[in-house]
């Protein structure tokens, strides 16, 4: 006996056995049992999805001689006849290569006559898209009004190219792509009960190289089993595919996670012999990139245990931004691989750019961490950087190291935080300008004692160093430092004497307003008062901080507790960066000078956040500066003589 391809010889025979494809069974199983029969069915799908499979199903449902059932007993003749192809009254049509009008008169001529030996004359037209207009014309009215003993069954790949006149005729059915864990469960009983041996990994890439076709799986299937010598194991299966397996993507990670730099060339050294695609290893690298972070952030989205338990490790050893830039760092890399000299060099950068680029979170405010001035808030091993500003040693001529006397009588009291512009960095941006304090005027050297040559860099940096500003409270023991910031210990309260100095005097800040960090003697008035927009705009905050509180709602502010409520829709500013409300608490409490505790609650909005207030001005001055340009007449004449229009939206009010 010759032997029959997988894909023919487990052809599921019952609705019952049908795989991934629940919501088409659903709604045909009750059209069966009550009886209402559609007299044309449209089934659209991609290839493998079980199309013709459902047409003879439903075909043996409606000619089973235990009566139209939805399920068929599959042993009655009829049952028995279609399912080997040779029932008379069941007929498939390949539309590829019967697409012409003749074609479709020959069929509708026949299907007028009485069934032979079923109850139903049922018609399958495959790929039915590819008849031709005039075909389309002839079957319209049969396909409305067809003899009761008559029932069609269109199936195509692409329903884009059917007559709307077609479609408004047929209940359209849109078959869905197999989920790779139906495929994997599907094929796992197929060998078991073919008593082949078999690795559930290489049924993973079997599956992922299916595409969502189980026909393209059964027959990748037959061809893994071929290629193993009657087994299917994970080795031979990504040979086969010519695939990466998941011993070198997991290394990638084990070698991100240690920050080992020759664990990571070593594996693209490794792929390299053996020939593997560089392209494919990035499209797998950011699919895995992917599911770690859905087992962060989603863990149910994970359906398979056995996956779950080997991704856990990496969800806590890498933070969930760092998988957000390593996700498109693997996706342009691909990209770029054909700008590269060879794709091995192009594979190695990009292995490169996911070791250099790991983002380091700022300790948050009263942290040890931040106390001790250095640290990571990272989890996991992070990939060696360059010292942080605050390690690395400071050009003597711009400014000084201080007294070896003065440094081993500073108490430990907290460190001050200064922005200082690096000969090769960029500034603080601002949001580290307004959290920095400034160096005391004591360690500030004369300019005559400066050699001619730092004069230059020391007047820069005098004009760009903060201006003094109130003490915090004691409760604030450190701030966070800019990359390019160094840490100075605090000078005595006397300063020596062979080195006066006036204090650096700031710039008068506007009416009504307080800089950022500064005590201000109104602010908790305004913060009962709900002035929670006005209180804002006075820190003058950046960064997260700045995104997280725009979008909260005031509440009150008794007994020293300010209640706000976060919005919903920005829950995750808060999973995020855990660390946002302490940062807001700490820079609240310099603003008012007094100790308070901060409450953030998450919920719908009852009444206005900044965000939204500010939105509602901005849309009100543009308003205004439309109707001023409306109202304006160079601009109306312009309107009248050239039929110009004006567009509201490049419109920018001052």
């Amino acid at each position: 006996m010759s032997y029959q391809v997988l894909a023919r010889k487990w052809r599921p025979r019952s609705f019952a056995t049908l795989v991934g494809q629940e919501h088409v069974v659903r709604a045909l199983s009750h059209a069966l049992a009550t009886g209402r029969l559609h007299h044309a069915w449209l089934f659209t799908g991609t290839r493998g999805v079980g199309k013709t499979t459902i047409s003879r199903i439903l075909a043996k449902a409606l000619n089973c001689e235990t009566g139209i059932t939805a399920e068929p007993c599959g042993k009655c003749s009829a049952c028995t006849a279609i399912d080997a192809d040779r029932f008379p009254d069941y007929v498939e049509m390949d539309a590829a290569s019967n697409r012409g009008v003749e074609d479709m008169a020959a069929l509708l001529d026949k299907a007028v006559y009485a069934p032979v030996q079923g109850r139903y004359k049922v018609y399958m037209i495959d790929e039915v898209h590819m008849l031709t207009g005039h075909a389309f014309n002839a079957m319209l009215k049969t396909l409305e009004e067809p003899p009761e003993h008559v029932k069609f069954i269109l199936a195509t790949t692409d329903p884009q190219k059917i007559p709307v006149t077609v479609l408004s005729r047929c209940l359209q059915f849109n078959l869905k792509q197999m989920p790779q864990g139906h495929i994997v469960d599907h094929l796992s009983r197929i060998l078991q009960a073919e008593d082949v041996p078999f690795e559930a990994s290489a049924l993973r890439h079997l599956a992922k190289a299916a595409c969502g076709s189980m026909r393209d799986a059964l027959s990748l299937l037959d061809q893994a089993i071929a290629h193993g010598s009657g087994k299917v194991e994970e080795e031979q299966v990504t040979h086969m595919l010519g695939t990466v397996g998941d011993d070198h993507l997991y290394a990638v990670l084990d070698a991100l996670a240690a920050g080992d730099v020759t664990a990571l060339l070593a594996v693209a050294d490794r792929m390299e012999t053996r020939s593997l695609s560089f392209d494919a290893a990035l499209q797998a690298l950011a699919s895995l990139f992917n599911r770690v972070a859905l087992a962060q952030f989603a863990p149910a989205a994970i359906g398979d245990d056995a996956e779950r338990q080997r991704l856990a490790p990496y969800t806590e050893a890498f933070d969930p931004e760092f998988l957000q830039l390593a996700y498109q760092i693997a996706i342009h890399g691909r990209d770029e691989l054909p700008l590269a000299p060879d794709e091995y060099a192009g594979f190695t950068m990009t292995l490169l750019r996911l070791h250099a680029f790991r983002p380091e979170q700022p300790p948050a405010l009263g942290s040890p961490a931040a106390a001790g001035g250095g640290g990571s808030a990272a989890r996991g091993p992070v990939p060696a950087r360059p010292a942080p500003a605050a390690q690395r040693p400071e050009p003597a001529p711009v400014v000084p190291a201080a007294p070896a006397q003065n440094r081993s009588e500073a108490a430990p009291a907290p460190r001050r935080a200064e922005v200082e512009p690096a000969p090769s960095a960029p500034s603080a941006p601002a949001a580290g300008r307004a959290e920095a304090r400034s160096e005391p005027a004591s360690s500030i050297p004369p300019w005559e004692d400066l050699p001619p040559e730092a004069q230059f860099g020391h007047a820069a940096a005098a004009q760009s160093r903060p201006a003094p500003v109130a003490a915090a409270p004691a409760a604030i023991v450190a701030e966070t430092v800019a990359p390019a910031a160094r840490i100075i210990e605090p000078a005595p309260q006397s300063a020596p004497a062979s080195a006066p100095q006036a204090p650096i005097e700031s710039p008068p800040a506007s009416e009504g307003t307080t800089p950022a960090g500064a005590a201000s003697p109104d602010a908790l008035a305004g913060l009962a008062a709900g002035q929670w927009h006005d209180t804002l705009r006075a820190l003058g905050l950046g960064g997260m901080v700045r995104e997280f509180s725009q979008h909260c709602e005031w509440l009150g502010f008794v007994d020293g507790v300010l209640e706000l409520r976060l919005s919903e829709a920005h829950r995750h500013l808060l999973s995020m960066n855990p660390g946002l409300v302490d940062r807001l608490q700490d820079i609240l409490v310099a603003h008012c000078g007094q100790p308070l505790k901060l409450r953030v609650q998450v919920g719908a909005i009852a009444g206005e956040t900044p965000a939204q207030r500010d939105e509602a001005e901005r849309r009100v001055r543009h308003a205004e500066a439309v109707a001023a340009l409306e109202r304006d007449p160079f601009v109306r004449e312009l309107i009248e003589r050239f039929d110009a229009t004006l567009v509201e939206a490049s419109v920018k009010p001052l």
